[in-house]
């Protein structure tokens, strides 16, 4: 969830906090935790082959999944990440989860679905669909129509928010702390760290078994040091229940919380009703009309109160669609994607892409205080030159390109700073919908006094990372270029 606040942006120096409070640098967390994976799949294929030495990594095309709502420099830090970890640059391909899972629902057959039909009978070529991937920390929603080629057109940006697994578990301490007190709660934290991780693996099987029309109360055994931590501090447990807002809906008996079923379904509230809101937003545009499939994927999708509550949302005649495994569905959809990495063959674009110009001056135009003097040339600083318009249909691989000049023969490196906005028409890249995006960085080849270098930089779209390329416009020769989001 660090890379999806929107609050702070992503950097390479960003760290991340552990349960007790201490810190690193994030990106260290996530290359190991990748470079273990990495180990562990090797290791894998060595022990289910009779040749050890077979096994070259070399051989191997990884695929990296990620949220759809995530923005282009949280994409950059997870590669970085992944090449730290010892992946080759070109052998790693950023998947979007709901992208990877409705690629892995194409190849569904009827006795994976709850509708009885084969995935392609259900949605046949020209149909819109909904994916919602429902996994650990985000929310994240994307729309698909089917093409007549097997293709996928995605039919609006991905949306979503931190609706996943992880906001009933914030939900669940917060119970906790209103009983206990958060001082209590921090203090078994950092104290008996393994029993607070050994009450919330418990609390995850509650949490996956909880059913809507559950009527005998849901048991959690605590750890002793939390009853002994709340003895010090209320001398009886019971008093604890007494005294919280939840004293009528829970009780405690040797070692055990017993709670109400619909005081537990309350940790689910607030995290549902965001989800059915933006849900019920997204079902009421145009674009969506006609849109008579859902398709449900990722582990939290298997708690039984989100799926009731997204039928009872979505109403006939639309279906619901949960395959059987549907918290593998990303992770099997992503293997079909390192083989098929352009099946998605239209995307919208979130934002407006750009750079920054500096066009003659118009007093009819532009304002007073965008007036400067370049080379004796009046020109308007700062104005936004669009590349791509925001709600834009790109197809995967869309080139735009713009020629620039190196005037000066000591300059070898070329910079370009590309900016996004939220706005279809921003004017000037200071505009409040204005952020800067990245540097593009490109490499310069040696030239001589007088001679006008132009080099033609193209940026990519349409795919699930922003690409780009530099080519010298004398020799056709491809310069080094690098994006850097970070």
């Amino acid at each position: 969830m660090l890379l999806h606040n929107n609050n702070q942006r992503i950097q390479r120096s960003t760290k991340i906090t552990d349960y007790t409070g201490k810190s690193m640098e994030a990106i260290k967390v996530f290359s190991l935790v990748i470079k273990f994976l990495k180990e562990q799949l090797i290791n894998k294929i060595k022990d289910r082959l009779k040749n050890k030495n077979d096994v070259n990594v070399d051989d191997l095309y990884f695929v990296l999944t990620v949220p759809a709502i995530w923005d282009d420099p949280a994409k950059q830090f997870m590669r970085e990440a992944a090449e730290t970890a010892g992946i080759a640059k070109e052998k790693l391909a950023i998947a979007l989860e709901p992208e990877a899972a409705s690629i892995f629902c194409q190849k569904l057959k009827a006795d994976r679905i709850e509708t009885g039909s084969d995935f392609s009978e259900t949605v046949k070529s020209g149909m819109k669909y909904m994916v919602i991937d429902l996994g650990g920390g985000t929310a994240d929603i994307t729309v698909h129509q089917r093409q007549s080629d097997g293709s996928l057109h995605e039919v609006m940006p991905p949306s979503g928010g931190p609706w996943g697994g992880k906001s009933i578990d914030e939900a669940f301490y917060n119970f906790l702390v209103n009983i206990c007190s958060k001082q209590v709660m921090e203090g078994l934290k950092q104290g008996e760290l393994e029993d607070y991780v050994d009450l919330f693996e418990e609390f995850e099987t509650k949490k996956r078994s909880i059913k809507t029309d559950q009527k005998n109360k849901v048991v959690i055994t605590l750890p002793v040091a939390l009853i002994e931590l709340v003895k010090n501090k209320h001398k009886k447990f019971d008093t604890a229940v007494e005294n919280s807002r939840y004293k009528d809906g829970v009780n405690f008996n040797k070692q055990k919380l017993h709670i109400n079923p619909e005081v537990f379904r309350g940790l689910f509230k607030s995290t549902i009703d965001e989800l059915i809101k933006h849900i019920r937003k997204l079902l009421n545009n145009d674009k969506l009309s006609g849109l008579n499939t859902i398709l449900m994927v990722g582990g939290f999708s298997e708690c039984e109160l989100i799926q009731d509550a997204v039928r009872a949302e979505i109403g006939a005649p639309r279906r619901l669609i949960i395959p059987e495994e549907a918290g593998l569905a990303v992770l099997k959809g992503a293997v079909l994607f390192g083989h098929q990495p352009r099946v998605v063959s239209r995307r919208i674009a979130r934002y407006t892409y750009g750079i920054q110009s500096w066009p003659d001056w118009d007093a009819d135009m532009h304002p007073e205080t965008k007036k400067v003097t370049i080379n004796g040339q009046v020109r308007c600083k700062d104005v936004f030159f669009k590349y791509i318009t925001k709600g834009e249909q790109i197809t995967a691989g869309h080139e735009v390109s713009q020629i620039f000049q190196a005037l000066k023969p000591d300059e070898t490196t070329l910079e370009c700073t590309v900016y996004t906005s939220s706005d279809e028409n921003p004017r000037y890249i200071t505009d409040p919908s204005c952020q800067r995006l990245g540097i593009l960085t490109i490499q310069l080849p040696p030239h001589t006094a007088g001679q006008t270098l132009e080099i033609e930089e193209t940026l990519i779209f349409g795919d699930t990372e922003i690409l780009c390329r530099a080519r010298d416009l004398r020799t056709g020769r491809i310069s080094e270029v690098q994006f850097d989001f970070l």
